[in-house]
C-alpha cells in the first residue's frame, strides 16, 4: 500500500494543504488575532469538515468502481490537472510582490468557531474534488473500500498535522513575521513541487 510513489503524493498532499487558501489563512488569522486556543478549535472544525468529505468520497468512489472503472481514471486525471493549477497559482503568487493577507479571524464562542471552521470545508465543492482526485491518483483501479479508507487514514493524518500545525505556528507573532518575509520562497517551492508531482503522475502508473 505504501510505495515511494505514494510517499511523493502524500508530500504533495501536505504541500497542497499548507499552501495559502481559505482554510490555512483562516486558521492563521484566527490564531494570530484570537489566540492559540481559538485557532486550534477553528482548525479542528476544518478537520471535521475535511473528514466528512474524505469519507464520503471514499464511499462514493468505491460504489462507482463497481460499475464504471473508467470514471476512476477520469478523476485521476482531474487530480493531475488540479495539481497543475495549484502549481501555476503558486507561481503567480511568487511572481508578485503583493502580500498574501491572512484570513478574517473567526470570532464567537468556541462551538461557534468550530462550526465556522467546519463550514469552510462542508460548503466548498473543491474539498470533495480534492479527496476524490487524490484517491484516484494513489489507488489502483481495483481498490476496495477498505483500501480507500486506509488511504483516507494516512492522508487525513497529514491534514491534521498541517491544520493543527498552522494554529500553533501562527499564534506566534515571530512566525507570522518569518512567513511574510519568506512568503515568495515558499510559493516558489510550492509551484515546483506541484509541477513535479503533476508530471510524475502523468508518466508513472501508481498501483
Amino acid at each position: 500500500m505504501i510505495t515511494s510513489g505514494f510517499v511523493a503524493i502524500w508530500l504533495a498532499w501536505l504541500m497542497a494543504g499548507g499552501s495559502p487558501g481559505p482554510a490555512t489563512m483562516g486558521i492563521a488569522g484566527t490564531a494570530m488575532n484570537e489566540g492559540r486556543r481559538a485557532g486550534l478549535v477553528f482548525a479542528l472544525g476544518i478537520c471535521a469538515g475535511s473528514a466528512a468529505w474524505g469519507i464520503a468520497a471514499a464511499l462514493g468512489l468505491s460504489a462507482i468502481m463497481l460499475a464504471n472503472v473508467w470514471v476512476f481514471e477520469v478523476i485521476r486525471y482531474v487530480g493531475v490537472a488540479y495539481l497543475g493549477w495549484l502549481a501555476l497559482k503558486a507561481l503567480r503568487r511568487a511572481m508578485t510582490a503583493d502580500e498574501v493577507a491572512l484570513g478574517k479571524p473567526a470570532t464567537g464562542s468556541l462551538p461557534t468557531i468550530f462550526a465556522k471552521g467546519a463550514a469552510i470545508h462542508l460548503t466548498n465543492p473543491k474539498a470533495i474534488l480534492s479527496w476524490g482526485s487524490i484517491y484516484a491518483i494513489v489507488a489502483p483501479n481495483d481498490a476496495s473500500l477498505s483500501m480507500l479508507l486506509g488511504y483516507f487514514a494516512m492522508l487525513y493524518a497529514g491534514s491534521l498535522m498541517i491544520f493543527i500545525g498552522y494554529a500553533f505556528l501562527f499564534s506566534s507573532e515571530r512566525m507570522v513575521r518569518t512567513y511574510r518575509r519568506a512568503r515568495r520562497w515558499f510559493d516558489f517551492a510550492f509551484a515546483g513541487f506541484f509541477g513535479v508531482a503533476s508530471y510524475k503522475i502523468l508518466t508513472v502508473r501508481l498501483g
